[in-house]
């Protein structure tokens, strides 16, 4: 593969495009400096009682810990919601933020839950979130079905355990454990009002552009097979909606035919394409 005249190909279908659709995936984080929780390691080390108890990432992800162990597992998403806060994103979400606002028309599909988007710049109401976000919460039971912002509840962290502390969040209508509105593993009462909406707005958005015939440029990023919604969503609206994937995956960068393959990381990639675009 000509890394080169891929760049080139990538570089001029953003510049032509009247679109960008921006889907991320996990991958896209790790220049950021965030750790691959999929992986044992990573885990373990963003959250050393895993390792103790020898949990993995599908472990961890499962609501069944607010119930039987909810010191943990607040510990474990109160650790991740400082992590994600005190992280900057990459410089490669500023050339995809400035990519998007001098086009005007863009949407970013994400399966992350670190509100790296939002933080880079990113219109929140043109962002859709489909595994929910860390930086909100909703009730263990949904019994309300309400969603809170998560700056409004206090996490006490014990530096030596790094396992939360009393008193831990409980919703004021039930008195259930408060949990992340992110969805888990075996995940039955997810409160998915905000993914919906945020769907609905994405739809609308992808009407728009296959209405108006906008050439549009599709932008993934860091998304594998393992979990494929996000290539789900790429290939799918480049079927039906139009348009050209430009996919950047070190590992898995295979494209259906016609599309562009970069196997690069995410900064390396998206910089490459920017000083091609710029000369």
């Amino acid at each position: 593969m000509n890394i080169k005249r891929q760049i080139e190909r990538a570089a001029k279908v953003i510049k032509e495009a009247d679109a960008i659709f921006i889907t991320a995936g996990l991958g896209i984080g790790f220049d950021s400096g965030l750790p691959n929780l999929r992986q044992g390691d990573g885990l373990w080390e963003a959250y050393p009682p895993a390792k103790e108890l020898n949990l993995v990432f599908e472990d961890m992800m499962n609501p069944y810990w607010f119930d039987a162990d909810p010191h943990l597992a607040w510990g474990f998403y109160g650790n991740m919601y400082k992590l994600y806060q005190q992280t900057q994103p990459h410089k490669g979400y500023e050339y995809l933020y400035k990519w998007a606002l001098h086009k005007g028309i863009y949407f970013v599909f994400t399966s992350n839950v670190d509100g790296h988007f939002q933080k880079a710049g990113f219109d929140p109401n043109r962002i859709a979130e489909c595994h929910g976000s860390i930086h909100h919460v909703q009730c263990s039971n949904n019994c309300k079905g309400e969603i809170w912002n998560a700056s409004e509840i206090p996490i006490f962290l014990n530096k030596e355990t790094h396992k939360a502390e009393d008193p831990l969040p409980a919703c004021h209508y039930c008195g259930e454990p408060i949990r992340p509105n992110i969805l888990m593993i075996n995940d039955l009462t997810w409160n998915k009002r905000r993914v919906v909406t945020q769907g609905n707005q994405l739809h609308v958005w992808h009407r728009k552009v296959k209405d108006f015939g906008y050439k549009l440029a599709i932008i993934e990023i860091g998304a594998g097979t393992q979990i494929p919604t996000i290539r789900h969503e790429s290939e799918g609206t480049a079927a039906v909606v139009g348009g050209t994937l430009i996919r950047i995956n070190p590992n898995e960068p295979q494209v259906p035919k016609g599309h562009i393959s970069l196997p690069l990381k995410a900064l390396e990639a998206l910089e490459m394409i920017n000083e091609e675009m710029n000369k």
